[in-house]
């Protein structure tokens, strides 16, 4: 090898030298821009609840889903002094035969209100247009957020192979969330939560791709009144029959009024009671079988695969009105 080879060689290398020296004082100078430094800056966890109480938040498409849907375990939760929040996701401004818009919306807000007073737990409309909820970045951010500032162990919504797209959409929003809850970077300006919790399906017939599993069935009789009382007061829904109604339902003659709240009671009853005889089998795991056999009324519950997978005996401490084993 001659001298101007190795002269050439060895300037290389030096200039090689120089040039990381240089990169290595540029990132000490200018630390911050760093991926090093971005470490150190992760955003901060949510903090644990200090009071020793559930906390719970059920997502529902429309203002009357979450209170159908799982109405009488939020109230045994509100009972004992845990917290549950209700959130629907559309404003429900046209699911009515007759009105539509703001002042539908408006009422809705005011009956779901209504119900929060009746069960004892908190509730929140988004302004979301009925019928129009799609499963987009903004959504799934707000879902996100909504669940960490809860400070959530357990989290409800439909699943997502529902008859109705706006159930359908909340349920890949809540189950997109599944995971990001957990994730710091996510929506930092929301602290995340460090233990994922628990995600649950409501109850639904729906057969394909694949039907509900009722891994969690709740006895309700202890607060049935209740939940027929909250029935009534979504009367727009109820009474009135949504989209599907007329003017003939509720008329404004009193007689018929009465008479049509206590047809919509006892119908509304029946179908409460519907739970209990189809997951007969379940109740006896959670309460043991004579207690199970005076059962009447019952909500029911599928374990999403997306949360945390609660154990038997975890079950047993999120729904601490199952008696001990």
């Amino acid at each position: 090898m001659n001298d101007t080879v190795v002269r050439s060689r060895d300037i290389r290398m030096s200039l090689l030298a120089v040039g990381v020296l240089l990169l290595a004082a540029a990132a000490t100078s200018g630390n911050q821009g760093s991926p090093a430094a971005a470490a150190l800056a992760k955003p901060p966890a949510a903090p644990s609840p200090s009071d020793g109480k559930l906390r719970i938040i059920c997502f529902g498409a429309h203002p009357d889903d979450c209170e159908f849907s799982a109405g009488g375990t939020a109230a045994l939760w509100a009972a004992r002094g845990h917290h549950v929040k209700f959130v629907s996701c559309t404003n429900g401004d046209i699911g009515h035969w007759g009105m539509a818009g703001g002042p539908l919306a408006q009422r809705r807000l005011a009956e779901v209100k209504r119900c929060a007073e009746i069960l004892g737990v908190e509730t929140e409309v988004l302004d979301i247009h009925d019928g129009e909820l799609l499963p987009t970045l903004e959504n799934r951010k707000t879902i996100v957020r909504l669940i960490r500032q809860w400070r959530a162990d357990i989290v409800m919504c439909h699943r997502s192979n529902d008859y109705h797209p706006d159930h359908r959409t909340v349920g890949l929003l809540v189950q997109d969330a599944g995971y990001m809850v957990a994730v710091p970077f996510f929506c930092p300006d929301t602290p995340y939560l460090a233990r994922n919790p628990v995600f649950l399906y409501y109850q639904d017939g729906f057969q394909k791709p694949n039907p509900f599993s009722a891994d969690i069935v709740v006895g309700i009789d202890e607060v049935i009144e209740k939940k027929l009382d909250m029935t009534l007061a979504l009367e727009s829904q109820t009474l009135e029959a949504g989209c599907e109604g007329s003017p003939d339902l509720y008329p404004a003659d009193p007689q018929k009024r009465q008479a049509r709240r206590q047809e919509v009671r006892r119908s509304f009853e029946g179908s409460f009671a519907q739970p209990a005889d189809q997951f007969r089998k379940q109740l006896v795991d959670s309460y043991g079988q004579e207690q199970a056999a005076k059962i009447r009324f019952a909500e029911a519950f599928e374990i999403c695969e997306y949360g945390r997978q609660p154990s038997k005996k975890e079950i047993r401490e999120l729904f601490p009105f199952f008696p001990s084993p």
